[in-house]
């Protein structure tokens, strides 16, 4: 199976992300080889609105390949789950976490929704957790799919405001052979980690790249092109490769 993993489109009605997000999809149509699935891991949007998640469905979703979404801090539920997910938000339900279980091929992604309306930083909350476990105990290999990243990724401005209480989630993944690995964004920076025991995949920023302290005094490159993880898994294994597109 060959996952492409992208992350932070941050659509918001300027063309100029628009047309990123736009290039890396293009280049994604245009392979000759297989690819399964593209997740996209949150901050889809910038400001939550309405026509962002619009503008995202046009350029994100017009594909040959599933594309599995899930939420970041910038993004808001209901409107994600309305526009994006065809759901009415409903009582009660526009507001709750966006958990959702996609089955491809033989391989299921469990996507987490690790936002907390109003800030930065991120959770999983108690009845995520609790979701979580039992998708898991279902024995079937399974990505564990979330916004934030569970470790720290060096860089004082994200490692702020990354997953909080990131030890509950751990003591889930560790009752579960059957969990992966740990597909994550919102770094803006590829990276490669462990936590639990498995491996931690973090995809580049797709609207801008997070540039580290000893690279620059500066925290953000908005003209870095944008970038996207290959995730390739046969028998067990998870082997992941970087790509920038031009």
């Amino acid at each position: 199976m060959v996952i492409a993993h992208l992350s932070d489109t941050h659509f918001d009605g300027d063309p100029r992300a628009t047309d990123r997000a736009r290039r890396v999809m293009d280049y994604l149509d245009a392979l000759p080889g297989p690819l399964h699935a593209i997740l996209v891991s949150g901050d889809i949007a910038d400001h939550g609105l309405t026509p962002e998640y619009e503008l995202a469905r046009a350029h994100l979703v017009s594909t040959k390949v599933p594309v599995l979404l899930l939420p970041g801090n910038h993004d808001v539920r209901g409107n994600f789950r309305e526009v994006l997910l065809g759901e009415a938000p409903g009582e009660g339900l526009g507001e709750g976490p966006v958990n959702r279980v996609v089955r491809v091929g033989g391989t299921v992604f469990a996507l987490c929704d690790s936002s907390i309306p109003g800030r930065s930083d991120g959770l999983l909350e108690d009845g995520t957790l609790a979701w979580l476990d039992k998708v898991l105990a279902r024995g079937a290999p399974t990505l564990v799919c979330l916004h934030h990243p569970p470790i720290t990724v060096h860089e004082p401005t994200i490692d702020r405001i990354r997953l909080g209480q990131a030890d509950r989630l751990a003591e889930v993944l560790t009752r579960h052979d059957n969990a992966l690995a740990v597909l994550c964004g919102h770094a803006h920076t590829g990276a490669t980690s462990t936590f639990a025991g498995r491996p931690v995949l973090v995809a580049p920023g797709v609207v801008s790249t997070l540039l580290l302290p000893w690279e620059s005094t500066r925290v953000v490159d908005r003209d870095l092109p944008p970038a996207l993880a290959f995730h390739v898994l046969a028998d067990g294994r998870i082997t992941t490769h970087y790509r920038v597109v031009p």
